[in-house]
């Protein structure tokens, strides 16, 4: 049954709803498992299993006019080597490309680093009283790993950082009028001319070395074009999402004390607690696909050219799938969640995320067992994608 705004109001623009919307999420798979916005013309779908199926199916549901609301309906050319937004065969040849450089194993060896700077970050904090859990290490770590990754100074990461968190920002509770005729990845120029004559061991040396053959069955190496793009995919997915878990880490744990002593005491538990942080609170809760050809849904109709607003955030909270999705454990046994995605654009970072929301987390528990959120001074981050903290202050001991 589809339900409209007469019934059931689901607006992923509206800040009163993101500061929780699982409530009327709950409402949307219960009552409206296919839902209509009439103001912005979309549809939604907020199931587990309809979720995951949208997911998976990218020729019905496709990535190619971008995985943004407003970005899709602003009807945006997107240029090539944005993975987020291409399609087979594009996609394919470019995420294989990336997918070489970003292994499992590089990302494993970089530990001791993310531990180094996680260190760096909170060892002056010690003795405090309290420290900010996005200010002060989620805003900081995730930028300082993409970054020796990429091998972007250090001294460029911060301003980089502000300026894309700056182009995802709600201000008015509105579909924002954003410009997208730039280059995502301009910022980076000039570094890519600073490698091109001093090659190092980074991602952006291998991007300009790598060979590949291109849809035509050329053999060539990626345009400069090509290699922005994939860097300022690279710099934006890799601080956003990871800054937005660490600071829900921070939150979550501080309403559930009996299960951060648990952690305290048993540090085995703590990639399982990640996982369950990521299921709980999805730092990417809402996606979007352009629909290519007439489906159906619970008995209901969508035409061709439209668009479904997917909601993972909603999905990992289905009690369809989870028991007692509301509660959050961190011994919870789970087949999966949907916090990566699922299919042809499963997040490719998955691995570096996970590792930094463990890193982090043991590291901030060896320093600081216990905290309170400091409420008077957390504010809560806006954007119609991505759902977290701007500062999340704690109290410590």
């Amino acid at each position: 049954m589809t339900q409209t705004s007469a019934d059931i109001y689901y607006d992923p623009y509206d800040l009163e709803i993101d500061v929780d919307p699982y409530p009327l999420w709950r409402r949307m798979r219960d009552d409206a498992p296919l839902y209509y916005n009439d103001r912005y013309d979309f549809y939604a779908v907020s199931r587990f299993d309809d979720v995951e199926k949208c997911l998976a199916d990218w020729k019905t549901y496709i990535s190619g006019k971008g995985s943004v609301l407003e970005m899709i309906k602003a009807n945006v050319e997107v240029p090539p080597g944005s993975i987020l937004f291409e399609d087979p065969p594009a996609h394919d040849i470019h995420r294989g490309l990336l997918s070489r450089v970003f292994t499992p194993k590089r990302m494993n060896a970089i530990e001791p680093m993310v531990r180094e700077f996680c260190a760096r970050s909170l060892d002056p904090l010690v003795g405090a009283g309290g420290f900010d859990f996005i200010r002060d290490l989620g805003a900081q770590m995730p930028m300082r790993t993409i970054g020796m990754l990429l091998g972007i100074p250090e001294e460029d990461q911060e301003r980089i950082r502000d300026r894309l968190d700056a182009g995802m920002h709600l201000d008015e509770g509105v579909m924002p009028d954003r410009d997208y005729n730039f280059q995502p990845g301009e910022d980076f120029s000039e570094y890519i001319n600073w490698r091109a004559e001093h090659p190092s061991d980074d991602l952006m040396t291998e991007l300009l070395n790598a060979e590949y053959e291109d849809i035509d069955g050329k053999t060539r190496t990626l345009t400069r074009t090509e290699i922005l793009n994939y860097i300022g995919l690279l710099a934006g997915a890799g601080n956003e999402t990871t800054t937005r878990l660490i600071g829900w880490t921070g939150k979550v744990l501080a309403e559930n004390p009996d299960q951060r002593r648990e952690l305290v005491d048993d540090p085995s538990l703590i990639p399982n607690a990640i996982e369950e942080l990521l299921r709980y609170e999805a730092p990417s809760p809402v996606q979007s696909r352009y629909v290519t050809r007439e489906v159906e849904h619970h008995g209901e109709t969508v035409k061709a050219g439209s668009i479904m607003v997917i909601l993972n955030g909603s999905a990992n909270r289905d009690e369809r799938t989870f028991p007692d999705p509301d509660r959050f454990d961190i011994h919870r046994t789970m087949a999966r969640h949907l916090t990566f995605g699922y299919g042809l654009h499963f997040c490719l970072g998955s691995h570096l995320a996970r590792l930094e929301g463990r890193v982090a987390l043991d590291e901030v528990l060896k320093r600081f067992p216990r905290w309170e959120v400091d409420w008077e001074h957390a504010k809560q981050a806006h954007t119609s994608t991505v759902r977290g903290w701007d500062r999340l202050p704690v109290l410590t001991d």
